[in-house]
């Protein structure tokens, strides 16, 4: 195993006129669920939902232009990089890419890689 993690970051906006109640139920409970029998190789699957918070100088609180931010962890490099050109220059297979029209504004997902190291854990002060 190497000393590194990698990751595909997933920046994902619901479909217009999806509340984002109605955008989370569907995702963990239908979407993820169909997704499961691709993630051959990802140790991780994770889904870390965004609200926004007032900007602290305007107070403005718009919407952000992703809801969801979805996390594929893998510990090997080569399926990473695999997986990686795979979803850059192909279609998902044809149910995910069904579903996903169901729940995502499919113009709007953005993909990024993240290539983690950790130094050691930081102690919290004690005075």
């Amino acid at each position: 195993m190497s000393d590194n993690t990698f990751k595909i970051l997933l920046f994902l906006k619901r479909r217009p006129g999806m509340s984002v109640e109605e955008f989370r139920d569907y995702y963990e409970n239908i979407h993820a669920k169909l997704c499961e029998k691709y993630l051959k190789g990802v140790s991780r699957y994770i889904r870390r939902y965004v609200d926004p918070m007032p900007n602290p100088e305007t107070g403005a609180n718009e919407e952000l232009p992703f809801d969801v931010i979805t996390e594929l962890w893998f510990n090997e490099e080569k399926v990473f990089r695999a997986t990686v050109k795979h979803m850059s220059t192909s279609i998902m297979p044809e149910d995910v890419v069904e579903d996903e029209k169901a729940l995502f504004d499919r113009t709007r997902m953005r993909m990024a890689t993240v290539i983690e190291s950790e130094t050691g854990q930081t102690q919290g002060s004690t005075g």
